[in-house]
């Protein structure tokens, strides 16, 4: 039983901390909303697949209108996708779609789970993505999310009725969901949960249906007579703001993925089709039958009558005048027997009391981060800006259990500052849990069961408040934040983090060797702390030479850093392996790298992941020298090009003219530059005429959508694609001088390939287009448009839906010989 209440209280803490970092400082309408929510017990679920899967407009209406405690359980963290606003990929991604998330449900008024689903990028079934996911982790992370956030209905965004039709993913989700809705009050279903949770029983199942799965509106017209119908168009004056417009906002968080856009208003409908559980007393509300007031726990009755009667006569002028009222439910409520719903409500009244009384409560460290074991001074900040009786009796370290007496009366806005030292006494850095440990295609690892579904680690620097007020104790905890202003932005708020004492990072993930010439290999260390010594060495296979065999660093001050360089030579022959970094210091070893992720729209991010790179020694011929490159929604082309020396320019789209554009042996674009680069239809004809008078240009992906990539020949885009990275390749044209020169590319150059063949493949063109490649996903017809090559004038248009962008990075050799064809094109001489 104590498991299950410390897992409570920490599922809580991290379901509720959204932007923890930063306080919150509630005006009386939201303090009011708030009330209203804390009179609601009703809970209900939505899930599905991936980051902007959910329907923001959906969970804006039940958290905002319903009152109802609303989470969104998305099966994966978004991690196969692609970013339109920096280079990240992969986890790294994950992290960011993490984030962005977790500001919609800031918008929104939802919570966010996960499961350890890796999205692997784009499934056309289920059955593909159940034997990836590995099904069975990842229904016991379902049924663990149910059975802890105990939800009386449940929302599927997608049909678990029709796999095939839609991505793989996204049925599975429904599927999984489905399945769940039974497992999770069966004692019999992955009973060790029970350990630390407890069986739960939803009451309903929907599916959020749409004209859309319909395939027309003649036929959805028919079928939604018999489904609960909401209008979520709503409109809430204490906002100033439509259900709509919230939804917009929270839909807008999610960044890299493009998803801006303008706030909407008026009535809109949203269709449930019921699927499993207690029939409707009402169709048309889906709490309908269901107890969701204070009743509905034993002993609720009476913190029922004080709470009602408090939002009954709220008082918008002076919240602070309730207070006493909200201590006698508080006190109330730590003595419920329903711990589940305890722990819900007493994080909820807390929150309630606190800006009531104006409470302004803060821990701020004099740095960012700290390492392990070291000491941290800490500011504080105490105010009570109410005329409510309060003593701030003590506060406690939760980190290194320091308790300090304190005793101090806090009177009507006489502000309480001091500084005390604390010892970050945990081996427990603050990177995302779910990269600690290696992980599978399709899963990732984490061996803490009670970590599953968290959206981010819980912070280890904590500090409690211990407070009286009106005689009655009461605890309020905060997070340790590192608080500071810069003059051209004001006021910064950012998460303290815990970071090791030494990271080390290699500039390339991956490492080309075209030759056996030693090649200039740095190593960056960061240290943690003042006064950081140790030495340096890299870890490579048999074969390969490291000079000299290690390093010695000193760096005097904190987050200082110190290049190293070692010589790297590689064998003769053809080979592929990891280079790996260790710094040792004081008889410990260090591999960590530290990935800084820093965007206005989310907290910056501290990634660790192993200090590594991957060593390639290609045998690999390429013609020309310099190469201009036209940055699209971000990749790591660019650089993957001058790994085998290749002179690679960035071009500014505004200055793109026919003059500047003549001394590039070719030119590329980077992935879905039509898609959004706007200056690219006023600069495509020198584009053209470049190629005319003898260029080569490669235009990589663009998604179909409203994009005309303007072709010199007729050119339509589809979304074909292959996404089995290990489906057999034909070359349609075994001559070609693109397969031939100065590589000779054959079917082994598309072994190795990672999460898939590639993407939106045109599916119509041109006669003076000659495709290269045919290649299908089990089940399809071959798809011959994953690269075209025409000839226009003297020059060559190649148009690629190939995954360059997710090969190239990863050292796919194949993939590296091909592009450097594609480069030298035309010029054999």
């Amino acid at each position: 039983m104590k498991k299950f209440l410390l897992f409570t209280a920490v599922f809580l803490l991290i379901s509720t901390s959204i932007f923890a970092q930063e306080p919150q400082k509630l005006t009386s309408n939201e303090i009011y909303e708030k009330i209203q929510k804390l009179n609601f017990l009703g809970t209900a679920l939505y899930i599905a697949a991936h980051p902007d899967d959910e329907n923001t407009r959906l969970i804006a209406y039940l958290s905002n209108k319903v009152k109802a405690r609303t989470g969104y359980l998305s099966l994966t963290r978004g991690d196969g996708g692609q970013n339109l606003i920096g280079p990240e990929i992969r986890e790294l991604l994950g992290v960011i779609r993490t984030q962005e998330l977790l500001a919609a449900r800031n918008i929104d008024g939802g919570e966010q789970f996960f499961t350890r689903a890796n999205d692997f990028g784009y499934s056309k079934h289920p059955d593909e993505t159940l034997k990836i996911w590995n099904k069975e982790k990842v229904l016991s992370d379902v049924v663990w999310a149910i059975r802890n956030f105990k939800p009386d209905v449940i929302i599927n965004r997608f049909n678990h009725e029709t796999p095939g039709t839609t991505h793989g993913h996204h049925t599975s989700s429904a599927m999984l969901s489905v399945e769940a809705f039974e497992m999770a009050n069966d004692s019999t279903k992955y009973n060790a949960q029970l350990e630390n949770t407890s069986l739960w029983k939803p009451k309903r199942l929907f599916f959020n249906t749409s004209s859309w799965f319909y395939g027309d509106n003649t036929a959805f017209e028919i079928a939604s007579k018999d489904f609960t119908k909401l209008n979520v168009g709503v409109y809430y004056p204490l906002k100033g703001l439509s259900n709509n417009e919230l939804a917009s906002m929270a839909s807008s968080q999610h960044l890299c993925q493009g998803f801006g856009r303008v706030t909407t208003r008026g009535a809109q409908t949203e269709y449930l089709k019921f699927l499993k559980g207690d029939t409707l007393k009402d169709s048309n509300d889906i709490f309908s039958g269901i107890n969701t007031t204070w009743n509905r726990i034993k002993g609720g009755g009476e913190i029922g009558d004080i709470l009602y009667d408090i939002e009954e006569n709220f008082d918008f002028v002076n919240p602070s005048k309730h207070i006493v009222k909200l201590l006698k439910a508080y006190q109330k409520i730590e003595l419920l027997e329903d711990s589940h719903w305890r722990k819900i409500k007493e994080t909820q009244i807390k929150e309630i009391i606190e800006a009531c009384a104006g409470l302004y409560l803060e821990v701020s460290a004099s740095s960012a981060s700290g390492t392990p074991n070291s000491n941290m001074d800490v500011n504080f900040e105490v105010l009570n800006r109410s005329d409510v009786a309060m003593v701030l009796a003590s506060i406690e370290s939760k980190i290194d259990k320091k308790r300090f007496v304190k005793e101090a009366t806090l009177s009507d806005n006489k502000k309480n500052e001091f500084k005390e030292t604390i010892t970050l006494e945990t081996d427990q850095y603050s990177d995302p849990y779910w990269l600690r440990e290696p992980s599978e295609l399709g899963m990732y690892t984490v061996s803490n069961p009670l970590l599953i579904g968290m959206p981010e680690t819980p912070r280890p620097a904590k500090i409690d408040f211990n407070l009286v007020m009106e005689g009655i104790p009461i605890t309020i905890t905060k997070d340790v934040v590192r608080r500071y202003a810069e003059s051209d932005k004001g006021e910064i708020y950012e998460p303290f983090q815990i970071m090791p004492l030494i990271t080390t990072k290699l500039k390339n993930k991956v490492l080309i060797f075209a030759d056996e010439m030693p090649k200039k290999v740095s190593v960056v260390v960061k240290a943690g702390a003042n006064f950081t010594s140790g030495i340096v060495t890299l870890q490579v296979p048999e074969n390969w030479q490291i000079t000299p065999s290690e390093k010695v660093f000193n760096i005097e001050q904190k987050n200082d850093q110190q290049t190293i360089d070692f010589l790297v030579t590689a064998p003769k022959n053809e080979s592929v392996g990891k280079l790996k970094v260790v710094a040792t210091s004081n008889g410990k070893n260090y591999t960590k790298e530290l990935v800084e992720i820093n965007y206005s729209h989310i907290p910056k991010q501290s990634v660790l992941l192993i200090s590594e790179a991957k060593i390639v020694r290609l045998n690999i011929k390429k013609v020309g020298d310099k190469i201009g490159y036209i940055k699209g929604a971000g990749d790591a082309v660019p650089e993957s090009l001058r790994q085998i020396g290749y002179n690679v320019v960035e071009i500014n789209p505004l200055e793109i003219n026919a003059t500047n554009l003549k001394k590039f042996d070719a030119i590329v674009l980077g992935i879905r530059a039509y898609n959004v680069v706007e200056e690219l239809k006023f600069k495509q004809k020198f584009l053209l005429e470049y190629v005319k008078n003898g260029g080569n240009m490669i235009v990589q992906y663009n998604t179909n959508r409203g994009v005309d990539v303007d072709a010199p020949f007729k050119l339509r885009l589809s979304r074909d694609r292959v996404t089995d990275e290990l489906s057999n390749v034909f070359i349609l044209d075994q001559s070609h001088e693109l397969l031939n020169f100065p590589n000779k590319i054959t079917e082994e150059d598309f072994k190795g390939w990672v999460q898939e063949r590639g993407l939106y493949f045109p599916d119509a063109w041109d006669e003076n287009f000659t495709p290269i490649l045919s290649m299908y996903d089990k089940g399809e017809l071959p798809k011959s448009g994953s690269l075209l090559i025409a000839k226009y004038g003297k020059g060559n248009y190649m148009y690629t839906g190939l995954s360059f962008f997710r090969e190239l990075p990863a050292g796919v050799s194949g993939a590296y010989r091909l592009f450097a064809n594609m480069l030298s094109v035309g010029k054999k001489k």
